[in-house]
């Protein structure tokens, strides 16, 4: 017989950019522990849906809630709605990210500029406009926000994206430092190449084979692996465990 978990009854969660790829595996797995999971999308409502209905499917519930995070005020209206219409918030997943690559040389402003809004910017803002919903929550706070072994290590054509990520790193680090105080928890995850329409898209087929050449586990990891990760990182189970990188990326990077 399988065992229910249901740790994050009650508890409701915000999942940034979690219409697809490892967002959506995280809002599931999420749901899957007993949370209230808030879907945010940019621009893709169907999909979204679609999540959240995948959520209730395992024993969640579910909502929606359309927002770039590149868009501070947005953001802030946005989060302010949720704790009224919900009851306040206890789980933030920074997810939302773009792949912006190119080579540093010929990468015009405005690529620079989408990349950092997107993945760092609106993990800030997302943070900021949460900061006294999650306080509210004391000892249930959890902050998750999603990285990449890119912005361990770098990776070239991809500086942007890489110094977007590191950037998150640090972030998260400081962020943990400042609400420690009262019981509020802020890591990251920092998964390795992972199966999502955005792997597929900018990891070309001729490049697969010698990448898993250098994966430990000689293999490209799944969105749900990332996502049992922060399903851990928002439990009871990671009370103690604040300003750290979980690395799920098959020792890639050790």
């Amino acid at each position: 017989m399988a065992i229910v978990d249901k740790a994050l009854q009650g508890r409701v969660a915000l999942v940034t950019g979690g219409s697809r790829g490892i967002g959506r595996a995280i809002a599931i797995a999420l749901g899957r522990r007993g949370a209230k999971v808030i879907v945010n999308y940019a621009s893709r409502e169907d999909a979204a849906r679609e999540t959240a209905t995948a959520v209730e499917a395992v024993g969640g519930t579910a909502a929606t809630v359309g927002f770039d995070v590149a868009n501070s005020a947005a953001v802030t209206d946005a989060i302010k709605a949720i704790g009224k219409d919900h009851g306040g918030l206890d789980i933030l997943v920074n997810n939302a990210g773009v792949a912006v690559n190119g080579l540093l040389m010929r990468f015009s402003d405005d690529q620079w500029a989408r990349s950092i809004n997107t993945n760092l910017s609106g993990a800030f803002h997302c943070i900021r406009a949460a900061a006294m919903l999650l306080l509210k929550a004391k000892e249930n706070g959890r902050i998750i926000n999603i990285t990449s072994v890119v912005g361990e290590q770098g990776n070239g054509g991809q500086a942007a994206y890489a110094a977007s990520k590191a950037g998150l790193i640090g972030l998260t680090m400081s962020t943990a430092k400042e609400l420690a105080s009262r019981g509020v928890t802020c890591n990251a995850v920092s998964p390795g190449f992972i199966e999502t329409d955005m792997t597929a898209e900018h990891l070309p087929e001729a490049q697969r084979g010698k990448l898993l050449e250098s994966i430990p586990l000689s293999r490209i990891g799944r969105a749900d692996e990332v996502a049992d990760a922060a399903a851990f990182l928002a439990g009871p189970e990671a009370a103690y465990i604040t300003g750290q990188v979980l690395r799920v990326n098959g020792g890639l990077l050790m």
